[in-house]
């Protein structure tokens, strides 16, 4: 395997088929959870619960978060770097909207205020990483403290609660399982959430910038060899991931109507997971949208199973553990046969 043989090198079938390799195994994994907790709560004497359309919406609404946050966090990992600071930031972002609000600015502002958190966050990442040359993992892990602590100074440690009528009806709505309007399914967060991996999906396959995303997580030597300017693509990389954050902000707090600097104390995990899970490789070079949200649903999935299946928390978090050393596994499996 040559240093640019990834999916965003390759000519646009081989890119399909290679892309599709990499979400079949995740979908595979996410039809047999399915299977079997929808078996077991069918067994269970009043069970016939797991699989019903009620609970397919509250899966999707509940996993929207953490998924919308790993479209950014795919990117990231395919470009070979980490963001310890994506839950910290995601709080930040839910304070400042909750904030903007509060102070009686109208939504829009509060909005865009939260999405610019977010943006703003992830800049700073990526120039730290770039400018100062030190690893993502050390430098995302003391931004991850940084913003927490800014959370606080901004909410002097405590919640920021708007009052409900500063509050607009669609942010209750952008998240709320009980939908309005029936021919919707999913209530607007999901279909958003649809809409924007649909379009990341499309600028990692189709467009110079996505090659670049590849190319430098692939081999960064060989990608500033062909005249790739890595430190910009990394900054934009980091900025457009600190734009998902920002929405998972907004989406944390149409759920919770409040910001809450702790709230987003240890979500990296599940968000870095999720792409993990979907078939990203840590190595960096490899990672697909499709097998993004398919490992942000395999994990709600395993939370709502073992809710219906009334099993204690620890038994989910064992699951999806063994999931996540599973994949990992895969992929240095993976990786040692591709290795010359």
């Amino acid at each position: 395997m040559t240093s640019f043989d990834t999916p965003a090198a390759l000519p646009l079938a081989q890119r399909g088929t290679q892309l599709l390799r990499t979400a079949l195994g995740p979908f595979v994994a996410l039809v047999l959870v399915v299977g079997v907790f929808a078996v077991a709560d069918n067994l269970q004497e009043d069970g016939g619960h797991f699989a019903t359309l009620k609970n397919a919406q509250n899966v999707f609404v509940h996993s929207a978060t953490v998924a919308v946050a790993a479209l950014g966090m795919t990117m990231i990992i395919i470009s070979g770097g980490i963001d310890l600071s994506a839950g910290t930031t995601m709080a930040l972002c839910a304070i400042v909207l909750a904030w903007f609000l509060r102070e009686g600015y109208p939504p829009s502002v509060a909005v865009t205020a939260g999405l610019g958190t977010g943006c703003l966050a992830g800049f700073v990442n990526g120039t730290l990483i770039s400018l100062l040359r030190v690893v993502p993992f050390i430098v995302t892990l003391g931004t991850m403290t940084i913003y927490l602590g800014l959370g606080k100074m901004i909410s002097h440690s405590t919640m920021v609660r708007p009052l409900p009528a500063q509050i607009p009806a669609w942010m209750h709505e952008l998240l709320s399982p009980r939908v309005q309007q029936e021919w919707m399914v999913f209530p607007p967060g999901v279909w958003l959430l649809l809409a924007l991996a649909v379009t990341v999906s499309a600028m990692l396959r189709y467009t110079v910038f996505g090659r670049h995303v590849f190319a430098i997580g692939s081999n960064e030597s060989t990608a500033r060899l062909c005249g790739i300017h890595v430190p910009f693509t990394r900054i934009a990389v980091y900025t457009i991931a600190g734009f998902f954050v920002g929405v998972a902000g907004l989406y944390q707090f149409a759920r919770l109507t409040i910001g809450d600097p702790t709230s987003g104390t240890g979500k990296e995990l599940p968000v870095i997971a999720a792409v993990v899970i979907g078939g990203g490789s840590l190595s960096g070079g490899r990672g697909s949208i499709v097998g993004t949200l398919t490992g942000a649903l395999i994990m709600q999935v395993i939370s709502s199973g073992c809710t219906s299946l009334k099993q204690p928390n620890h038994i989910q978090e064992i699951i999806v553990g063994v999931i996540i050393v599973a994949a990992v596994t895969i992929d240095q499996i993976r990786q040692r046969r591709l290795a010359p």
